[in-house]
């Protein structure tokens, strides 16, 4: 029995270094979102029950329904990327050639790293408005700003990082030669590839079930 102990530890902990880097920050990205979502959905159940059977209002669900959209939205920008599910227009895509296909690859990853790092500076420059008036919400709370935003800044530094090392890898392997693997982790997503992502992650959660633990 103690034996059996030790194994699963250590099963545990090879499957947790087997995970790709990029896929633990995934996970934790999208955990992060989760969270967010699962939060504000407690403060607005909480909201409408005490406005219908108490008559009293929080006054903050609204203030926080536009927080969490905005940093869920700079959440999903970084996902997007590392799922590629950013949407591009790809009607003549799959007709050129490998070597045309890559280049276009690299050239919409980079585009997008430039885009991402350039909305990081203008924010940075809102951010600094915010610390230097000391503004703070329009709302009975009267949040100060710098908060919120603070937040939102994060995630679209977050953003930045994760388009900018998307662009060095793809970069490095256009310029290596490896035009395969570049097309394969950076082309446009396909239906077939979506429902096969959909069908594998419902055999993951019938596997996870009640009745697999039984």
């Amino acid at each position: 029995m103690k034996r059996e102990n030790l194994v699963v530890p250590t099963v545990a902990a090879a499957a947790r270094k087997a995970v790709p880097l990029t896929q633990r920050i995934e996970n934790m990205l999208a955990t992060a979102f989760g969270c967010i979502f699962l939060g504000l959905a407690v403060v607005v159940t909480v909201e409408t029950v005490a406005r219908k059977l108490f008559n009293v209002s929080l006054q903050g669900a609204d203030e926080l329904g536009g927080y969490a959209l905005a940093v869920g939205s700079t959440i999903a920008f970084s996902l997007a990327v590392m799922g590629r599910n950013h949407i591009r227009v790809d009607v003549f895509h799959g007709k050129f050639p490998p070597r045309a296909q890559a280049l276009l690859n690299w050239l919409a990853i980079v585009s997008l790293a430039a885009f991402g790092v350039f909305i990081a500076w203008v924010a940075f420059k809102v951010i600094g408005d915010t610390l230097e008036y000391r503004s703070t919400a329009q709302t009975p709370w009267a949040t100060p700003l710098i908060i919120p935003q603070g937040v939102w800044y994060a995630g679209l530094v977050t953003f930045a990082l994760v388009a900018v090392g998307c662009a060095a890898r793809a970069t490095r392997l256009l310029f290596s030669g490896r035009i395969g693997t570049l097309n394969s982790d950076f082309h446009p997503k396909s239906a077939k590839e979506e429902l096969k992502e959909e069908l594998d992650d419902l055999a993951v959660r019938q596997a996870c079930g009640p009745e697999s633990k039984s």
